[in-house]
């Protein structure tokens, strides 16, 4: 049963339910003498307190993600080490079982980063299909927030079903979901590789081979693509920036201060080499970038958004963005965002193809109903 299945909090519940109740039923009717009697009152009461507890933690858990798994939260994934006999299965050998909405779930270590970490994966209709069975997909990997997990994407999100909605309508193509871990152990780097944590090779690395290596997935870059919130809107932007041969394209929506957060990076050398704003100054990466904010969002300013567009002018990269005038850091004002994000990434990676079609980008508008133009614009709307 996972941490943060909806079947242990409800078990959880249930336990503290009972535990209340029993202790209502027997308070009085506790055998032996006094000492012994108030011993096994204590008892009762300190059961309800440790499942009344237990009921909250996981409730808490669940809704900010703070540990993705039992092995996140007991710290048994051992990965700090960079030990190649450390325990867990690497990408190759790691095992999907089904998941919540429809996904497949895995942990597993990476062979690269030495992290560990877990992966949902949402396969789009028809890809079971056997008259499908040769058809590979694009892949479009959805970037959680810190704090945050990939289950916020199932329960806060709306996906997979809000993908779904798209490619049903025609405004975006059958694409495999796939959500990782971002901060692996529970450590947030932005999605950067730093001396001890290589969180950037996870993403762009070790996920992205789990996943062409179980699922039949596009060619690389033209493929992949990227769509984060928060702090993975952050590593959405930065991340096609500095692997252009992995990742076609990128949404940000919310994303973080793109010169870096010291909070996170203190080491300001290395905040200045890895921050999108940094990366996007005389870059040669040939991608598309989407980034969007709410002017009443202080922590995705517009400004930096600004800043960024500026910078990237005169650089092959491809920049869209997208302003609204209102709305919190939060996934109301993402899900707003989803119609004009979901089918401009859609439109950026190349279409399903099967292996005698060929896999080249189509930039063309997917349906004439879509209400929004495929030209690039690097200026605030």
């Amino acid at each position: 049963m996972g941490l943060t299945s909806t079947s242990f909090l409800v078990l959880l519940a249930v336990l503290t339910a009972l535990a209340m109740l029993a202790t209502l039923l027997l308070w009085a009717r506790v055998p032996g003498p006094g000492p012994l009697r108030w011993t096994g009152r204590l008892a009762m009461i300190a059961l309800c307190q440790l499942t009344a507890v237990a009921t909250v933690g996981a409730w808490v858990n669940n809704g900010y993600g703070l540990y993705a798994s039992w092995n996140d939260l007991l710290g048994t994934d051992a990965s700090d080490t960079v030990d190649a006999s450390m325990p867990g299965p690497p990408a190759r050998r790691a095992q999907f079982t089904p998941g919540a909405s429809g996904t497949l779930s895995t942990y597993f270590r990476g062979t690269r980063s030495r992290l560990s970490g877990e992966v949902l994966v949402w396969t789009p209709p028809g890809y079971d299909d056997p008259a499908q069975r040769t058809t590979r997909y694009p892949v479009v990997m959805l970037l959680h927030g810190i704090p945050g997990a990939p289950e916020s994407w199932l329960e806060h999100g709306g996906m997979p079903d809000a993908y779904r909605r798209f490619v049903d309508d025609g405004t975006a193509r059958p694409a495999l979901l796939v959500m990782p871990t971002i901060d692996p152990g529970g450590i947030d780097t932005d999605c950067v590789d730093t001396p001890l944590r290589k969180n950037a090779t996870w993403l762009a690395d070790d996920v992205t081979e789990l996943v062409a290596g179980h699922f039949r997935t596009l060619p690389a870059p033209g493929g992949w693509g990227l769509m984060g919130i928060s702090t993975g809107g952050y590593c959405a932007a930065r991340l096609p920036l500095q692997y252009p041969g992995t990742f076609a394209a990128g949404v940000a929506l919310d994303p973080d201060p793109l010169a870096g957060d010291p909070d996170v990076i203190p080491d300001a050398a290395l905040r200045a080499r890895t921050s999108p704003l940094a990366l996007v100054k005389g870059t040669k990466a040939d991608v598309s970038l989407f980034l969007a904010t709410s002017r009443q969002d202080r922590d995705s300013p517009v400004g930096a958004i600004e800043e960024f567009a500026r910078a990237a002018a005169g650089t092959p990269v491809r920049l869209k963005t997208l302003v609204v005038p209102e709305g919190g850091h939060n996934f109301r004002t993402w899900t707003g965002m989803y119609p004009s994000a979901l089918p401009w990434l859609s439109d950026r990676l190349t279409p399903p193809a099967g292996p005698d079609q060929p896999t080249t980008k189509s930039n063309s508008v997917l349906s004439p109903t879509v209400p929004y133009a495929p030209t690039v614009q690097t200026s605030i709307q």
